[in-house]
Order: structure tokens, then sequence, then C-alpha cells
């Protein structure tokens, strides 16, 4: 038995805070390199975003190239393995600062999406909500030229567009009231709603230990729930390839790939499947 493996068993409620390593092998890009260090500019600041047209016209432009790829992203083996660890009863809560809702897809059902849900988008103004799907078809439909773009994946949906003329993008108003839309997300720069701080706050403390998978935790909305857990004495496990920010803090490090170190909770699963065939 592995020491991953031993720490789970050792722990019948586990907090489990994951990141963009766990979708990397959906073809979902990651932010960071080994040494926590960004791979490519950062992403799109909340205050450019909301007083800035041109910021707008190249986040909209960037993400309809990118959405074809991201919004026919479909879960991997790590979310697959962490919705079993569910279904075993062990699971508190997990926490995702993933915004592609693969957790969810893969069956995990106690799941706070930290970060929001890229699959949505809402008016800044009215709160008017719509699926991405929709809101492409009203971006190709004022930018059918863009619809013929192709790009490199960039994270979270977006594209790499460098060198193009953002200027004549046609980003669309709420309809309902001409408001400013956003995807539902959390950018750089913008708070956590305060009801998630809480929920994922009360779930660590009712929690035996932490699991973290595919997060260098550098970003503090994640981190703080490390931090303090280990603080209160809560054992931490880190699953993910290079540094992390609470280094310092974990009782057990794993540096390997999401899939390989937590491919034993599906292999769990085999015999009994074999037998039902």
């Amino acid at each position: 038995m592995t020491p991953l493996q031993q720490f789970i068993e050792a722990s019948p409620r586990l907090f489990v805070l994951t990141g963009a390593g766990c979708s990397t092998d959906s073809g979902i890009p990651d932010y960071r390199d080994r040494d926590g260090q960004w791979k490519r500019p950062p992403p799109v600041n909340y205050a450019a975003f909301m007083h800035e047209l041109a910021t707008r016209q190249r986040y909209w432009a960037r993400s309809m190239v990118g959405w074809r790829r991201f919004g026919r992203a479909l879960p991997n083996a790590t979310h697959r393995a962490l919705a079993e660890l569910e279904q075993r009863g062990q699971v508190e809560l997990l926490v995702t600062q993933n915004v592609d809702r693969l957790h969810q897809r893969a069956g995990s059902e106690r799941v706070l999406d930290l970060h929001g849900r890229l699959d949505e988008v809402r008016c800044m103004s009215c709160d008017w909500r719509l699926a991405r799907d929709a809101f492409q078809q009203m971006l190709v439909e004022r930018n059918p030229a863009w619809a013929q773009l192709d790009a490199s994946d960039a994270p979270d949906g977006d594209a790499d567009l460098e060198g193009h003329d953002f200027a004549r993008f046609d980003v669309p108003p709420c309809p309902h009231c001409g408001g400013i839309v956003k995807p539902d997300v959390v950018f750089f720069g913008e708070a956590v709603p305060r009801e998630r701080v809480e929920a994922a706050t009360r779930a660590w403390q009712a929690a035996d230990a932490v699991l973290v998978v595919g997060s260098s935790l550098m970003v503090y909305s994640g981190y703080r729930f490390v931090d303090a857990a280990a603080r209160a004495g809560k054992p931490v496990a880190a699953v993910t390839l290079g540094r992390t920010r609470a280094d310092a803090l974990l009782t057990l490090k794993v540096d390997a790939p999401c899939q390989e170190a937590l491919a034993f909770l599906q292999a769990s699963r085999q015999p009994e499947a074999a037998s039902l065939e």
C-alpha cells in the first residue's frame, strides 16, 4: 500500500481541494509550471474587464474560439477517481478551483465550484443568465469572420490569438438591460462570494484530513483553507507536479501525475465490475 493509499484509508471524511492539474488530461491547459510560475500572461483582471471595452473585446474573441474545444472536454481518470472516493463515503466536500464542471460530469455531487462555472454567463447589472453554449451562438452571429479562426488552447476556455486586432469584435450586451455580460466565474481581482468561503470553511472543519489534487495553491482563495486546516492540526496530503505554496504544511507530498497517483481508487472497482458482466 502506498503512503497516499494509507493516508486516504486513514481518513474517513476528506476535504478535497482540486486545481488545474486535474483537468490537463482532459485537454485543458494549466496555468503554472513546476515552480509555480506563470506559463503565460495572467488571466484577465476583473477591473479591466468591467471598465475597458477593449479588454472585453479581447476576452470574448479569445473565448469564442477557445470554447469550441473547451465546451466538449470530457472527464478523465482523475475526475472519476475522486467521484469513486465520494461513492465510498469519504468526501466531506470537494472544493474545486476549476470552472469546467468536469467533477460533476464524472459523477461527483458534493462539489463546491469555488471560482464559479464557465458554462454560464450572467449580466453584471440585472443578473440575467444564459448557458454559455447559447451565448456562443450570439457571439458567432455578431462575429462570423472570427468563427473561422483557430488557435492553440489556453487555460479555462481561452485561446491564443496574439497579433489580432480586436477593435471590431462585437460583444453582445445583456438583451434585457444592455449591461455587461460576464462568464459566471471569479476573475483575478474579484472576491470569491462569502457563502462559498463559509461553506468550504465548515467542510474542512468537519473533515478528518485534507487532500489537495492538482493544485500549486499559489492562489490565496484555495490556499487559505489548507493553511487554516493545517494550523488546526488536520493532516494534509497533496498530489501535484512540482512545488506548492503549502509545501511546509504538508503531511504527505506526492509529486506525480494525478491520474497515476489516484489510479488505485478506480482499480478497487474492477473486480466488482467484472463480476457483474
